[in-house]
């Protein structure tokens, strides 16, 4: 079986999503840098709006977390809102990220059925596609059991779906806490299906995560159960803080939790220095109470 290299660590080219990330963690600390060229970040960085910005916007976060940290979240939405030429730069920063060692987290949102549901499983996570990620993130209105062929795809080529569940926005709470026919919360629910994809023997375990927010309490479904990886957003710009995040996700598998954040780290460009070391200090910091 081929070996790749992420960053130093050789790990085996169909180890589970889980796997990768928690190898990848344990080397660099527990922080997910968002890659988030809006109009305004683009303007403050002094770059232009165009896909001459989005190019230098991702060469210089590229430079900057290279080493740093272990995944990157493009929000893909920034890089559509420049038409075809700004997803050839999204695939320019898959390309780029991967020789820097970085995962690659594809905040897509996408889902759907039946054959809808296989076309957005080779886009974002098939062999040979130019937007093939590490991991994509997917919304499950549809139901989870919809999104299956994206689920089977990730656990064949050692990439990851991973569920938006708890989001920290106050307009998803309602839905996400609505309680179904069985009597447990929409979000309970999803997460006791995440967890019975990960021990099923149709996918490895850690093929299946879940976006849960760093600023929500903590969850009532025992998260050390989940078996994939947790995206933790809310960190910095949105409140959380680094101890917020040990609180919230204590008892998880070492190497499961990734904090995320954006906004408030991305404010340090766009110097690649100043940014790479406000990345590694926060990854510090996460790193010494997640232990």
């Amino acid at each position: 079986m081929e070996r790749v290299d992420v960053k130093g660590v050789h790990v085996e080219e169909r180890a589970s999503f889980g796997e990768r990330v928690a190898l990848a963690v344990d080397r660099l600390g527990p922080l997910c840098a968002g890659i988030d060229p809006s109009a305004s970040l683009l303007a403050a960085w002094r770059l232009r709006d165009d896909v001459e910005g989005l190019r230098s916007f991702c060469r210089i976060c590229v430079e900057a977390f290279g080493g740093i940290v272990p995944v990157i979240k493009p929000q893909v939405a920034f890089f559509e809102r420049h038409g075809s030429a700004g997803l050839a730069e999204l695939e320019r920063l898959f390309v780029d990220a991967r020789e820097a060692g970085l995962l690659v987290l594809a905040d897509a949102k996408r889902g759907d059925i039946d054959s809808t549901a296989e076309a957005y499983a080779d886009a974002w996570l098939g062999e040979g596609s130019s937007l093939a990620a590490d991991a994509v993130t997917v919304h499950p209105y549809l139901g989870l059991a919809a999104l299956a062929p994206l689920i089977r795809l990730a656990g064949r080529t050692g990439r990851g779906v991973i569920v938006v569940t708890r989001s920290s926005n106050p307009e998803g709470r309602p839905l996400q806490e609505a309680v179904t026919r069985s009597g447990t919360s929409v979000e309970e629910s999803l997460l006791a299906e995440i967890s019975a994809w990960n021990e099923s023997a149709d996918i490895p375990t850690g093929t299946v995560g879940a976006v849960i927010g760093a600023t929500l309490p903590r969850s009532t479904f025992p998260l050390s159960q989940l078996g994939g990886v947790i995206l933790a957003p809310g960190l910095g710009a949105q409140g959380a803080r680094p101890e917020d995040v040990a609180d919230r996700f204590s008892g998880c598998a070492p190497g499961s939790v990734i904090a995320s954040t954006s906004r408030s780290l991305l404010a340090a460009g766009p110097d690649p220095t100043d940014l790479g070391q406000a990345a590694a200090d926060l990854a510090k910091e996460l790193a010494a109470v997640l232990g």
